[in-house]
């Protein structure tokens, strides 16, 4: 039997993803998509199936944390994945339908792709400002039990989609958007919820990527070995980071490299 090749390169690449993931919170699918399709030429489909599997791997170990920590509410994770799964599974087939690999679809990953690193740097910049406005809104009227569900599911369906076409959106919109539905929730739990979230999306959309024949398993491998430990140094010096600093510049590079996706 033989094993897949690691490529060290790629393994370093995984370094730094997970070093940066582990230091600022922000999903890897923002930095790890655009690098695999910019700086190495990958297929976007390629890229965001065999993003979505290394997601769903490093998810489920943040899961674990924050579910030790009592930081998830499974109520919002459960409506999330109501609205994602089905969304998830719906824009596959027409991924399926349209060619994963044929240009018009890459072309198409590639625009949806940055259109979402750019949402996610907006977010990035005016999550505090829209976490303050929230909170502040939430003490001035009463809940609305119904009104929050249909919101969560819609904000499910639209992540579920946006993440199976680009692997990008669960994390720093996702996370932005339950802020302002629950202003009153704890945003230790608004994250780990998020975080739980993620982990039968991500599987879900990457096994049908794989279905479809858009991973690559060697890819997958050589950038596992290098963000697991990139994620544990990141995350040990991240209270040591100057927040503000890491969030903004962030955001700038997500902005050029969204820029470069949709106008190149």
């Amino acid at each position: 039997m033989s094993f897949p090749h690691i490529d060290l390169l790629y393994s370093v690449s995984g370094l730094a993803v997970g070093f940066l993931v582990g230091l600022t919170g922000v999903g890897g699918g923002s930095l790890m998509t655009p690098l695999l399709v910019l700086l190495f030429g990958i297929h976007p489909a390629t890229a965001v199936g065999t993003d979505l599997l290394y997601a769903a791997a490093t998810k489920t170990a943040g899961t674990l944390v924050h579910g030790l920590k009592g930081s998830v509410d499974w109520r919002i994770t459960g409506r999330l994945a109501a609205g994602s799964v089905p969304a998830a599974a719906l824009t596959l087939y027409f991924l399926h339908r349209h060619g994963m690999t044929s240009p018009d679809t890459a072309r198409l990953i590639q625009s949806i792709l940055g259109t979402a690193l750019l949402i996610t740097a907006v977010s990035l910049i005016f999550r505090p400002q829209l976490a303050r406005f929230a909170y502040k809104k939430g003490h001035d009227r009463p809940d609305n039990p119904a009104r929050m569900t249909a919101w969560t599911v819609l904000t499910g369906a639209i992540l579920g989609a946006l993440v199976s076409m680009t692997s990008v959106g669960a994390g720093a919109i996702g996370v932005t958007v339950l802020l302002l539905i629950y202003p009153r929730l704890a945003t230790a739990r608004i994250v780990g919820s998020d975080v739980a979230h993620a982990v039968p999306l991500t599987l879900i959309a990457g096994a049908g990527h794989w279905m479809v024949g858009s991973v690559d398993w060697a890819l997958l491998l050589s950038l596992l070995v290098g963000s697991i430990p990139g994620i544990a140094i990141g995350s040990a010096l991240s209270s040591k980071a100057p927040e503000a600093l890491l969030r903004h510049v962030l955001a700038a590079t997500l902005v050029l490299v969204g820029a470069k996706l949709v106008f190149s």
